[in-house]
């Protein structure tokens, strides 16, 4: 690993303070000095004249722990100047994992529906020859080579399916399985797992509510006494403010249990932000205010970008999410010729209707045509750039029939787009400059189809604080850097300061831009061939490192795959071990 000296430019240093003309010299993949005309000793030279130099971003909320075994380059993360993600999230992790087969397949299962990732892959390219957690981080390390730095959760979806088998999905545990589940999530954060990962929001696509929303207060009780003897950990945890709006009882609920401990816990919909979700606002706040009062260390989960959906046929979980089961029902269907029958069945047609009329959520897609765009015909049919509604009214159909009908005029690889929902700017902002909350949630690695993640940390730096100028950069970059890293107890990164690892970004403000989302047909569908995901260009930076190695420059992906397996560490950079 060669040395560099990054001369002329401007440190933003993600701790929030003004931003400062520095170079700053990098050696063995640390900085090892910032300050002013450092001369070279020898290394490497890298002019930042009209730029910026910050610390790596850290992508907070991700789900690559899957398409990572696949896609190691994890495209588009390094041009946009992202050196760390976090995954594990949301109770979905890939370990620990039950013996039976028909357990693994369960794993699987819920990553392929609640991430919208084929299923096939995860048979072909993933060799699950670990139980416990431990085990698993042993064989990814010596598997899996990527360009950016990771941490994981240990979900709590898995612990309870590793300790009941499939009976996780059917009822409460019994002492004997909390036993079982508070040794696995021990294993765990005695091999370096960021915390405990839960999920009191999903059900799958057979409206089954995910495992962890069977879990009784004794197994919440087990799981957070061990937890609590490993101090630097975090429990993060999705609560439903999206869908069946229990978003208040699950904040009661995570009261009762959490006060009184010393645990940091991340609350993903904490505060709501979209318009949608105005009505249990109030409460949202009130629960937060009140747990802070009583002394939880809470910090709300902050994403920056509205909620987009794009409805498509071969693997989405949109409509299932929508509560319309009918029309999940042509997704289900894997052969394209059955997808097509069903669209023009008439008696599938008058439930799909009935189920889009009774159904839906009024605040989904399938209510909302006026903001559905038909926009990616696979064969050109069209028309496209219009709205289902303006096609439905054309036609004089229901909006199911409607989209029905344009599905079958332009192939069942075409996708329907929604726009953002609306949400409040202000609160956003007001959440993201929030000392403790965790921003730059995107999702990325998950929803291929639907949605690309991977990317939007863009949006800070462009809309935020170049375009709109409602945040300052030194905030923006604190948000994606410093911030984080004190939030997940990674001590040795988030800031330009000598001794921290040499997490870098240099790029220049003018030219940064998220870019649009595209197709790129390079992801395995485990039957010999490719099928598609989204991602977009890059931002670009002008470079990206990662431990001192660069992992985006001239415009380009390097090659370069430096990342390691990052763990919670106290403030003298030592990992967290069990509390006596």
């Amino acid at each position: 690993m060669t040395g560099m000296l990054i001369k002329n430019g401007t440190v933003v240093d993600g701790t929030g303070a003004p931003a400062f003309a520095a170079d700053v010299r990098i050696a063995d993949g640390t900085i090892t000095e910032v300050g002013q005309n450092l001369t070279a000793n020898g290394e490497r030279v890298f002019d930042a004249a009209g730029c910026h130099v910050t610390p790596g971003f850290i992508e907070s909320h991700t789900h690559y722990d899957a398409s990572m075994w696949w896609q190691p380059d994890l495209d588009p993360l390094p041009g946009y100047g992202a050196t760390t993600m976090i995954m594990g999230n949301c109770g979905f992790s890939m370990a620990p994992l039950h013996p039976s087969q028909a357990a693994k397949e369960e794993v699987m299962g819920i990553f392929s529906f609640f991430e919208d990732i084929p299923l096939e892959p995860f048979k072909q390219f993933v060799p699950w020859d670990w139980h416990k957690w431990s085990e698993y981080r042993t064989s990814f390390e010596s598997r899996v080579k990527v360009p950016l730095n990771y941490a994981s959760f240990v979900g709590h979806i898995p612990l309870r399916i590793a300790a009941m088998g499939v009976e996780a999905w059917d009822r409460a545990a019994t002492p004997e399985e909390v036993a079982v589940m508070a040794d696995l999530l021990d294993d765990a954060l005695s091999a370096g797992a960021l915390g405990l990962s839960d999920n009191m929001h999903d059900h799958d696509g057979s409206n089954r509510p995910v495992p962890t929303l069977l879990a009784d207060d004794a197994e919440f009780t087990a799981l957070f006494d061990v937890m609590e003897r490993y101090p630097a950990t975090c429990y993060q945890v999705i609560v439903d403010t999206f869908m069946r709006m229990t978003g208040p009882a699950n904040m009661e609920r995570l009261s009762r249990l959490l006060s009184g401990r010393k645990i940091r816990v991340q609350v993903a919909g904490a505060v709501p932000t979209l318009d949608f979700q105005k009505p249990i606002l109030p409460a949202m706040q009130a629960s937060l205010a009140a747990m802070r009062a009583a002394g939880v260390d809470i910090w709300p989960g902050v994403a920056h970008v509205s909620p987009t959906s794009t409805l498509s046929l071969v693997k989405s979980l949109i409509f299932a999410q929508s509560n319309d089961y009918i029309w999940h029902e042509v997704v289900l269907a894997e052969d394209h010729a059955e997808k097509r029958r069903l669209l023009a069945d008439p008696d599938w047609r008058a439930r799909a209707r009935e189920s889009w009329d009774t159904q839906a959520w009024d605040h989904s897609p399938l209510k909302n045509p006026q903001d559905l765009y038909l926009l990616d015909s696979e064969n050109g049919a069209g028309p496209i750039n219009i709205t289902l509604k303006q096609y439905a009214d054309d036609k004089g159909l229901h909006r199911s029939d409607a989209m029905a009908e344009w599905i079958l005029a332009n192939g069942t690889l075409s996708t329907v787009h929604m726009a953002p929902f609306p949400k409040d700017e202000a609160l956003t902002i007001e959440l993201m400059r929030d000392p403790k909350t965790v921003g730059n949630i995107s999702d990325a690695g998950a929803h291929l189809q639907m949605l690309c993640g991977g990317g939007e940390n863009a949006l800070l730096l462009t809309q935020y604080v170049r375009d709109e100028k409602t945040m300052t950069l030194e905030e923006a970059i604190h948000v994606m850097t410093g911030k984080l890293a004190e939030h997940f107890f990674l001590s040795d990164r988030g800031v330009i300061a000598p001794g921290k690892r040499a997490d870098v970004v240099v790029f220049n403000l003018n030219e940064v831009q998220r870019q649009q989302m595209e197709k790129a047909w390079d992801m395995p569908d485990g039957k010999g061939g490719t099928t598609w995901r989204f991602t977009r260009k890059a931002m670009p930076t002008r470079l990206t490192m990662v431990n001192g190695e660069p992992t985006f420059e001239n415009g380009a992906y390097t090659g370069a795959k430096p990342g390691q397996f990052l763990s919670p560490s106290n403030d003298d950079g030592h990992m967290a071990v069990a509390a006596e």
